[in-house]
C-alpha cells in the first residue's frame, strides 16, 4: 500500500542545525522536516520551495516529514542527479589516499631537532656554570688572611675556612687521611660543604 503524499512549502529552514518546517497545503499545519529526509542531490533546502512529502510519527509521537521530493523536478532527473552524486562520490573514493608516514616522519624529525637543541643549550649552560665556579682549592687567600693559631676542625666555622687554613698555614691537624680535604667528618661533606 502506497503512503499518502502531501504537498507544501518550506516555511522555515535552519541551515546550521539542518532542520525546518513545511507548511502543508491542505491543512496549513507546520510539519517538522530534517535534512536527512531530502533527496541527496547536492541541493540545499531553501525557504519557499514547493515540496512533496510523506508524514510519519517520530519516536515521541509527533509528525515529521519523510521521503521529501522537490515539486517540479521529474523523478528521472532526480534519480540521474542522485546517481551522478553517488558516481562522483565513488570517483572521489578511488583517489589514492596519501600515506601518513611522511607527516609522521616530519613530526619525528622536528621533535628530534627540538630535543637536540634543548640538550645542547642545557649542556652549554652546565659548562658555563662549571667554568665560572672556582673550586675551593683554587680560592686565593684574602689579603687580610692570617694564620691565627687555629689548627683543628672544631675551631673552624665552614669548609671554605678549613680549606683556606689547610692550604695557607703550616702544622694544621685537619686532614687526617692526607687527601687534601680538611674536616671531612664535620664540614667538608656534600651536605655541609659550602
Amino acid at each position: 500500500m502506497a503512503a499518502t503524499r502531501y504537498e507544501g512549502k518550506l516555511k522555515k529552514w535552519n541551515v546550521e542545525r539542518g532542520f525546518g518546517f513545511i507548511c502543508a497545503n491542505d491543512s496549513g499545519q507546520d510539519i517538522f522536516v530534517h535534512f536527512s529526509a531530502f533527496p541527496r542531490d547536492g541541493q540545499m533546502p531553501s525557504e519557499g520551495e514547493l515540496l512533496s512529502f510523506e508524514v510519519e510519527p517520530d519516536g515521541k509521537g509527533k509528525k515529521h516529514a519523510v521521503r521529501v521530493r522537490r515539486v517540479g523536478v521529474s523523478q528521472s532527473a532526480a534519480a540521474n542527479s542522485s546517481k551522478a552524486h553517488v558516481s562522483s562520490a565513488r570517483h572521489l573514493s578511488r583517489v589514492p589516499k596519501t600515506s601518513a608516514w611522511p607527516s609522521k616522519l616530519i613530526t619525528l624529525l622536528l621533535l628530534a631537532a627540538l630535543a637536540w637543541y634543548g640538550y645542547s643549550r642545557y649542556a652549554n649552560r652546565v659548562v658555563q656554570i662549571e667554568a665560572t665556579a672556582q673550586p675551593a682549592a683554587e680560592l686565593p687567600a684574602p689579603s687580610s688572611f692570617n694564620c691565627d693559631g687555629r689548627k683543628r676542625c672544631s675551631q673552624m666555622t665552614s669548609c671554605k675556612e678549613a680549606t683556606l687554613f689547610l692550604q695557607n698555614c703550616p702544622g694544621m691537624e685537619m686532614d687526617g687521611n692526607h687527601d687534601g680535604v680538611p674536616c671531612e667528618q664535620q664540614w667538608c661533606t656534600s651536605a655541609l660543604a659550602d
